[in-house]
């Protein structure tokens, strides 16, 4: 499969719900990036978009030229003491026939640049399992750097799975005070 032409990237809404829940749920089920064992309903996942967009981060999605959600982005806390304010987490996730398709290269400085706007300073990946070459292939094109490793730290699908951690500054990042 190919895209047949440049895709949208837009902020999501209430309609794209089933897509983003059927693109999650396959993850879930049939791979290592999250650690959830089982899927969320659209319910759940309402709720989770819900309190991104509440919390002042962007929910993404990228669409086909005949509107289909091919994937999403969004960011949030990284972690939720307040010194951590200005480091934010991104989480992507491409529809399973849209693999290596520039969804992800779409959708991820989409992403940046919406954060960067809000004056975040640090975007974190956590990457799950090392052997996840796309994913850290993706995160690299776009200045992230390795920051670390977490081995063996999940247990999935029948084995211990790694989280990689990678960086990027957003704008000034560390050089300066934030306003």
């Amino acid at each position: 499969m190919s895209l047949d032409s440049p895709l949208q990237i837009r902020d999501s809404n209430d309609a794209d719900l089933p897509a983003i829940t059927a693109i999650y749920g396959h993850w879930v089920t049939h791979g290592l990036a999250s650690f959830e064992l089982d899927p969320p309903d659209e319910a759940e996942m309402a709720r989770r978009r819900q309190a991104v967009l509440a919390a002042g981060f962007p929910y993404l999605v990228a669409t086909d030229v005949a509107g289909a959600v091919r994937g999403y982005a969004y960011a949030s806390h990284y972690r939720t003491r307040p010194a951590y304010r200005f480091t934010c987490e991104d989480s992507i996730y491409v529809a399973p026939d849209a693999n290596r398709l520039g969804v992800g290269r779409a959708l991820l400085p989409a992403l940046i640049a919406r954060c960067e706007e809000k004056g975040f300073r640090l975007m974190v990946a956590v990457i799950g399992d090392s052997g996840n070459a796309a994913s850290i292939g993706l995160h690299a094109a776009f200045g992230f750097k390795h920051a670390g490793v977490l081995p063996g730290i999940g247990w999935k699908h029948g084995r211990w799975v790694d989280s990689v951690l990678m960086t990027r500054p957003l704008g000034a990042g560390a050089a300066s005070p934030p306003e």
